[in-house]
């Protein structure tokens, strides 16, 4: 309708009205253009007729700029042809159009999302035109924009991160899959949505195979967050195809505004790779890397919990201590690689006698320990004496040479009567040095006042009395004046004695522990502490040692076979200053004997700084004056033997004669 016609009716096609009804046309635009929402009118063309004052008001144009204008130059480009297409063609034939969403430029150049709804009517005349209505839905735009790209960022974290996650409805039904979930169940989000989570996501306990209850189940009835750390089973997923994955996992309520619980999140992980190197590296801390039995370690501590249950349940069980016979010699013979495939062999021999349950442990280079639970002594020797002829009969091949190895075993029934597995580990070490005593490659059970085991614990005494008198300081020596029969001499002979202080102070014989020390590698220590203290002492008096013609300290066996010994005792010389051709170093028989060529080499190195050497318990061997020819000694002391029925035995006295 034209703005001049203002006394004309206009038919409101819109009113629920069975019959026009005619109103003032200069008043109905009055009241179009003042009504506080955004109104405007088009003709079948596009042009403008009509906007109201809020059209206006938005837009920020006067409505001598927009009247007569096509309503699609108010449109961003995109939205110019889809006006055109469906609000004015599709209108126009369908009659109306409703909630169709634009983009519209203001006249300040910015811009605004708005939607549009139209009916179409007719004027006096019979034209039609549009009555449309706008909103202003930039803020609500804006906010689904914002939802639809936290929902894509959502969705893309939730495809990027490395965990699992399944959510639910608050039924426990599932309603979406990450990647990784799909991946580890087996299924799709298309497949599993709408089924119960406990269909898609199955665990089972991986040490008894019993599936658990879902944790979504869970999280729903306890209306927490359950997670497996705080279960006792090591939960495994089994997907759809029935392959099994070690998983982790955490199940937590998703609450809404109002703190009401909407559905389940579960996050769970693949920890396979984790769990596969814990068990490895267990297996390597309780394990022998070499024979893939138990280590001493493990064994230690297995023996503990077999001495508990003797204790507690009184039961027996037996242990047994094996040491392989003869095993250095294929060690010098083909190297440790033969060692190594030997250790092997025999470890697959006596597993080959024991029962699976029992426990069987390397404990050092060729030791090997052995609990037969539940066994009593009968039985236990019978095992240990199968053992024992079973490697007696195995020949360990090394190229065309066949070598024989035997065991030498400690048995020591474990019962309430033990105390400490220390005390059961030394009993069952002191029978197996018994069996090895008695002739090797047999069995010793440990009994109470052994004397073979007694004379071992002796031995272990002495070790202990030894240690503490190097570290605090126990060792004594004293000067033994040498005289001669017949006229005095010019000077003074003497010889020094090694004593050791007791914890009474008493003074305890080289007698009593020499042969310990020799057994045990450590007499060399002894002669070492000797030498040096005796050029100390000899350093610090020399001004007072000028009467003294010779001072004989005795030398083990050890020492005159040690190269290191030689060496020190050279250091020794060089660092103490004082008249080295004083020493006297003895040397007993069976040593020099035993040791000819290192014996020659130490007395030819020594006599070079004047120091001289005695031949202690001459006699005593059969080849005594064979070797007397090769080695150049100074004195000679004859063995005691000879010497203390000389004066009245003829054969003494043709002998030292």
């Amino acid at each position: 309708m034209a703005e001049q016609s203002v006394t004309s009716a206009v038919t409101l096609a819109s009113l629920p009205h069975s019959q026009p009804m005619y109103v003032d046309e200069g008043r109905c635009l009055s009241l179009y253009e003042a009504v506080p929402v955004m109104l405007h009118s088009i003709d079948t063309q596009g042009p403008l007729v009509h906007v109201s004052d809020a059209w206006l008001a938005a837009l920020g144009y006067e409505r001598s700029e927009v009247l007569g204008k096509n309503w699609t130059a108010f449109l961003t480009q995109e939205h110019q042809q889809k006006s055109a297409d469906v609000e004015i063609s599709e209108l126009f034939r369908r009659g109306h159009c409703s909630d169709i969403e634009y983009r519209v430029h203001r006249k300040d150049g910015s811009i605004i999302d708005v939607a549009l709804s139209a009916v179409v009517t007719k004027d006096t005349k019979g034209f039609p035109f549009s009555l449309t209505v706008i909103q202003d839905i930039s803020e609500r735009k804006q906010i689904q924009n914002e939802l639809i790209a936290q929902r894509e960022r959502l969705r893309v974290t939730l495809a990027s991160i490395g965990d699992g996650v399944i959510t639910t409805d608050q039924r426990g039904i599932v309603e979406y899959l990450n990647p990784v979930a799909e991946r580890l169940t087996g299924w799709s989000t298309e497949a599993a949505r709408g089924s119960e989570s406990a269909k898609i996501f199955r665990i089972f306990d991986e040490g008894s195979d019993r599936e658990q209850q879902n944790t979504v189940d869970s999280c729903l009835a306890e209306d927490r967050i359950v997670c497996s750390y705080e279960q006792v089973v090591r939960p495994v997923l089994r997907d759809k195809k029935g392959i099994e994955h070690c998983v982790e996992e955490c199940a937590a309520p998703i609450v809404d505004a109002t703190g009401n619980s909407v559905g389940v999140v579960l996050v769970f992980r693949d920890v396979s790779e984790q769990r596969r190197l814990s068990r490895e590296i267990k297996y390597r801390a309780t394990h022998d890397s070499l024979t893939g039995i138990y280590n001493r370690t493990e064994f230690d501590h297995l023996l503990e919990e077999a001495l508990t249950s003797a204790t507690i349940d009184e039961s027996t069980h037996a242990l047994l201590y094996i040491d392989l016979d003869q095993f250095k010699v294929v060690n010098d013979i083909g190297g440790h690689a033969a060692g190594d495939r030997l250790l092997k062999q025999v470890v697959g021999i006596i597993r080959g006698v024991v029962r699976k349950n029992d426990v069987f442990a390397r404990l050092g280079g060729d030791e090997f320990g052995l609990i037969l639970e539940g066994c009593s002594l009968r039985s236990a020797q019978k095992v240990a004496q199968k053992i024992c002829a079973e490697l007696d009969s195995f020949r360990f091949q090394y190229g065309t040479h066949y070598l024989h190895v035997g065991a030498s075993i400690g048995l020591v029934l474990i019962d309430k009567n033990w105390t400490t597995t220390a005390s059961l580990l030394q009993a069952a070490d002191h029978a197996c040095y018994a069996a090895k005593k008695e002739g090797r490659n047999r069995v010793h059970s440990y009994l109470v006042n052994d004397g073979v085991i007694e004379a071992r614990r002796d031995d272990t005494c002495w070790i202990k009395c030894l240690e503490r008198a190097f570290d605090n300081g126990r060792f004594v020596l004293y000067w033994q004046n040498i005289r001669p029969l017949a006229a005095r001499g010019k000077g003074i002979h003497g010889e020094i004695l090694l004593r050791m202080l007791d914890q009474d102070e008493m003074l305890i014989s080289p007698g009593a522990f020499i042969s310990v020390a020799e057994r045990f590698q450590l007499v060399s220590r002894i002669d070492r502490w000797v030498v040096r203290t005796v050029f100390a002492w000899m350093t610090d008096h020399r001004d007072e040692l000028h009467h003294v013609e010779s001072l004989a300290v005795n030398l083990s066996g050890m020492s005159v076979g040690d190269r290191d010994f030689h060496v020190f005792i050279k250091k020794m010389i060089k660092t103490h200053d004082f008249d080295h051709r004083k020493i006297c170093f003895e040397i007993t028989e069976t040593i020099a004997i035993s040791n000819i060529s290192d014996a020659l080499c130490f007395v030819d190195s020594m006599r070079g700084y004047g120091i001289k050497f005695a031949w202690d318990d001459f006699g005593s061997g059969v080849l005594s004056f064979g070797y007397l020819k090769r080695l150049p000694f100074d004195f000679v002391k004859i063995d005691g033997q000879f010497i203390r029925s000389l004066c009245l035995d003829p054969i003494d006295q043709a002998t030292v004669k």
